[in-house]
Protein backbone atom coordinates (compact mmCIF):
# COMPACT_ATOMS: atom_id res chain seq x y z
CA UNK A 1 0.00 0.00 0.00
CA UNK A 2 1.39 3.37 -1.03
CA UNK A 3 0.98 5.75 1.89
CA UNK A 4 2.88 8.63 0.28
CA UNK A 5 -0.21 10.38 -1.08
CA UNK A 6 -2.39 10.06 2.08
CA UNK A 7 0.57 11.15 4.21
CA UNK A 8 1.27 14.11 1.92
CA UNK A 9 -2.40 15.11 1.99
CA UNK A 10 -2.44 14.94 5.78
CA UNK A 11 0.74 16.97 6.24
CA UNK A 12 -0.16 19.65 3.69
CA UNK A 13 -3.66 19.99 5.15
CA UNK A 14 -2.30 20.14 8.69
CA UNK A 15 0.09 22.95 7.76
CA UNK A 16 -2.72 24.85 6.01
CA UNK A 17 -4.87 24.47 9.10
CA UNK A 18 -2.02 25.66 11.30
CA UNK A 19 -1.93 29.09 9.67
CA UNK A 20 -2.65 31.35 12.71
CA UNK A 21 -5.04 33.86 11.15
CA UNK A 22 -6.31 35.39 14.38
CA UNK A 23 -2.80 35.71 15.80
CA UNK A 24 -1.60 37.58 12.69
CA UNK A 25 -4.67 39.85 12.65
CA UNK A 26 -4.06 40.56 16.33
CA UNK A 27 -0.43 41.44 15.70
CA UNK A 28 -1.43 43.78 12.88
CA UNK A 29 -3.57 45.56 15.47
CA UNK A 30 -0.85 45.42 18.17
CA UNK A 31 -2.39 42.78 20.41
CA UNK A 32 -1.52 39.18 21.25
CA UNK A 33 -4.77 37.27 20.81
CA UNK A 34 -3.51 34.58 23.17
CA UNK A 35 -3.32 37.13 25.97
CA UNK A 36 -6.74 38.76 25.65
CA UNK A 37 -10.26 37.56 26.34
CA UNK A 38 -10.55 33.79 26.24
CA UNK A 39 -7.06 33.47 24.76
CA UNK A 40 -8.54 31.55 21.84
CA UNK A 41 -7.22 31.86 18.30
CA UNK A 42 -10.58 32.38 16.64
CA UNK A 43 -13.07 34.85 15.20
CA UNK A 44 -15.17 35.14 18.37
CA UNK A 45 -12.22 36.30 20.47
CA UNK A 46 -11.13 38.66 17.69
CA UNK A 47 -14.63 40.15 17.63
CA UNK A 48 -14.45 40.91 21.34
CA UNK A 49 -10.98 42.39 21.02
CA UNK A 50 -11.11 44.18 17.66
CA UNK A 51 -14.68 44.29 16.41
CA UNK A 52 -16.88 42.73 13.75
CA UNK A 53 -14.95 43.53 10.56
CA UNK A 54 -11.79 41.80 11.78
CA UNK A 55 -13.83 38.87 13.10
CA UNK A 56 -15.46 38.41 9.68
CA UNK A 57 -12.03 38.46 8.03
CA UNK A 58 -10.69 35.82 10.43
CA UNK A 59 -13.77 33.64 9.95
CA UNK A 60 -13.54 33.80 6.15
CA UNK A 61 -9.82 33.02 6.07
CA UNK A 62 -10.18 30.17 8.57
CA UNK A 63 -13.10 28.74 6.56
CA UNK A 64 -11.02 29.14 3.42
CA UNK A 65 -8.32 26.96 4.96
CA UNK A 66 -10.79 24.07 4.98
CA UNK A 67 -11.80 24.69 1.38
CA UNK A 68 -8.18 25.01 0.19
CA UNK A 69 -7.04 21.84 1.94
CA UNK A 70 -9.71 19.75 0.24
CA UNK A 71 -9.14 21.31 -3.18
CA UNK A 72 -5.43 20.46 -2.97
CA UNK A 73 -6.20 16.97 -1.64
CA UNK A 74 -8.45 16.23 -4.60
CA UNK A 75 -5.66 17.18 -6.97
CA UNK A 76 -3.22 14.87 -5.21
CA UNK A 77 -5.24 11.73 -4.68
CA UNK A 78 -8.54 9.86 -4.94
CA UNK A 79 -11.26 12.42 -4.31
CA UNK A 80 -13.29 10.81 -1.52
CA UNK A 81 -10.55 9.35 0.68
CA UNK A 82 -8.21 12.31 0.19
CA UNK A 83 -11.02 14.72 1.02
CA UNK A 84 -11.72 12.95 4.30
CA UNK A 85 -8.05 12.93 5.28
CA UNK A 86 -7.67 16.60 4.38
CA UNK A 87 -10.84 17.64 6.19
CA UNK A 88 -9.74 15.97 9.41
CA UNK A 89 -6.12 17.13 9.19
CA UNK A 90 -6.91 20.77 8.48
CA UNK A 91 -9.13 20.97 11.58
CA UNK A 92 -6.43 19.28 13.67
CA UNK A 93 -3.98 21.86 12.34
CA UNK A 94 -6.26 24.74 13.29
CA UNK A 95 -7.03 23.37 16.74
CA UNK A 96 -3.43 22.41 17.57
CA UNK A 97 -1.36 24.69 15.36
CA UNK A 98 2.32 23.88 14.92
CA UNK A 99 2.93 27.37 13.50
CA UNK A 100 1.32 29.08 16.50
CA UNK A 101 3.27 26.76 18.76
CA UNK A 102 6.55 27.70 17.09
CA UNK A 103 5.69 31.40 17.42
CA UNK A 104 4.57 31.29 21.06
CA UNK A 105 6.48 28.32 22.45
CA UNK A 106 3.23 26.71 23.67
CA UNK A 107 0.73 24.38 22.01
CA UNK A 108 -1.92 26.76 20.75
CA UNK A 109 -4.88 26.78 18.40
CA UNK A 110 -8.50 27.61 17.79
CA UNK A 111 -11.71 25.68 18.30
CA UNK A 112 -12.27 24.47 14.76
CA UNK A 113 -15.73 25.77 13.90
CA UNK A 114 -14.83 28.09 11.02
CA UNK A 115 -12.34 25.67 9.47
CA UNK A 116 -14.79 22.80 9.86
CA UNK A 117 -17.47 24.87 8.10
CA UNK A 118 -15.14 25.21 5.13
CA UNK A 119 -14.64 21.46 4.99
CA UNK A 120 -18.34 20.77 5.46
CA UNK A 121 -19.11 23.06 2.55
CA UNK A 122 -16.86 20.93 0.34
CA UNK A 123 -18.03 17.52 1.56
CA UNK A 124 -21.76 18.21 1.88
CA UNK A 125 -22.52 21.10 -0.48
CA UNK A 126 -26.23 21.37 0.29
CA UNK A 127 -27.31 24.97 0.78
CA UNK A 128 -30.26 23.93 2.95
CA UNK A 129 -27.88 22.48 5.53
CA UNK A 130 -26.00 25.73 5.89
CA UNK A 131 -29.11 27.91 5.88
CA UNK A 132 -30.63 25.87 8.72
CA UNK A 133 -27.39 25.71 10.72
CA UNK A 134 -26.71 29.43 10.27
CA UNK A 135 -30.31 30.27 11.18
CA UNK A 136 -30.06 28.15 14.33
CA UNK A 137 -26.78 29.83 15.25
CA UNK A 138 -28.32 33.27 14.73
CA UNK A 139 -31.44 32.43 16.74
CA UNK A 140 -29.44 31.08 19.68
CA UNK A 141 -27.06 34.05 19.69
CA UNK A 142 -29.95 36.50 19.38
CA UNK A 143 -31.86 34.93 22.26
CA UNK A 144 -28.95 34.19 24.60
CA UNK A 145 -26.00 36.28 23.32
CA UNK A 146 -23.84 33.18 23.76
CA UNK A 147 -21.81 32.75 20.56
CA UNK A 148 -20.28 29.48 21.78
CA UNK A 149 -23.71 27.96 22.45
CA UNK A 150 -24.86 29.00 19.00
CA UNK A 151 -21.81 27.34 17.46
CA UNK A 152 -22.36 24.11 19.40
CA UNK A 153 -26.03 23.97 18.39
CA UNK A 154 -25.17 24.66 14.74
CA UNK A 155 -22.52 21.92 14.73
CA UNK A 156 -24.97 19.44 16.27
CA UNK A 157 -27.51 20.23 13.53
CA UNK A 158 -24.87 19.80 10.83
CA UNK A 159 -23.82 16.45 12.31
CA UNK A 160 -27.37 15.09 12.37
CA UNK A 161 -28.16 16.39 8.88
CA UNK A 162 -24.92 14.98 7.46
CA UNK A 163 -25.69 11.54 8.87
CA UNK A 164 -29.12 11.74 7.23
CA UNK A 165 -27.36 12.47 3.92
CA UNK A 166 -25.01 9.53 4.51
CA UNK A 167 -27.83 7.10 5.35
CA UNK A 168 -29.76 8.24 2.28
CA UNK A 169 -26.63 7.61 0.13
CA UNK A 170 -26.51 11.25 -0.93
CA UNK A 171 -22.85 11.44 0.13
CA UNK A 172 -20.25 8.68 0.69
CA UNK A 173 -20.54 6.61 3.88
CA UNK A 174 -16.84 7.15 4.68
CA UNK A 175 -17.70 10.78 5.46
CA UNK A 176 -19.09 9.48 8.75
CA UNK A 177 -15.48 9.14 9.95
CA UNK A 178 -14.98 12.83 9.28
CA UNK A 179 -18.25 13.83 10.96
CA UNK A 180 -17.48 11.93 14.16
CA UNK A 181 -13.85 12.99 14.51
CA UNK A 182 -14.34 16.66 13.62
CA UNK A 183 -17.43 17.12 15.81
CA UNK A 184 -15.63 15.47 18.74
CA UNK A 185 -12.64 17.80 18.22
CA UNK A 186 -14.91 20.84 18.19
CA UNK A 187 -16.71 19.82 21.37
CA UNK A 188 -13.44 18.94 23.11
CA UNK A 189 -12.03 22.37 22.25
CA UNK A 190 -15.26 23.95 23.55
CA UNK A 191 -15.16 22.05 26.84
CA UNK A 192 -14.20 25.17 28.83
CA UNK A 193 -17.11 27.04 27.18
CA UNK A 194 -19.49 24.21 28.01
CA UNK A 195 -18.45 24.30 31.67
CA UNK A 196 -18.75 28.10 31.69
CA UNK A 197 -22.24 27.89 30.16
CA UNK A 198 -23.32 25.40 32.81
CA UNK A 199 -22.05 27.61 35.62
CA UNK A 200 -23.20 30.94 34.17
CA UNK A 201 -19.68 32.27 33.61
CA UNK A 202 -19.62 32.27 29.82
CA UNK A 203 -18.99 35.63 28.16
CA UNK A 204 -21.88 37.04 26.16
CA UNK A 205 -21.81 38.74 22.78
CA UNK A 206 -20.91 42.39 23.21
CA UNK A 207 -18.67 41.90 26.21
CA UNK A 208 -15.24 43.26 25.45
CA UNK A 209 -12.18 41.06 25.84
Amino acid sequence: MNIAIPLSVFLISYIIGSFPTAYIVGKINHINIFEVGSGNMGANNIMRALGLKWAVLVYLVDSGKGVLAILIARLLGEAVSSSVIAAIAVVIGHNWSVLATIITGKLRGGKGVATACGTWLMLAPYWQLFVVALSAWGAVVLLTRYVSLGALVAVAIMVVWTFVLIFSAAIPAVYSVYVVLVSVMIYVRHWANIRALLTGRERRLGQRA
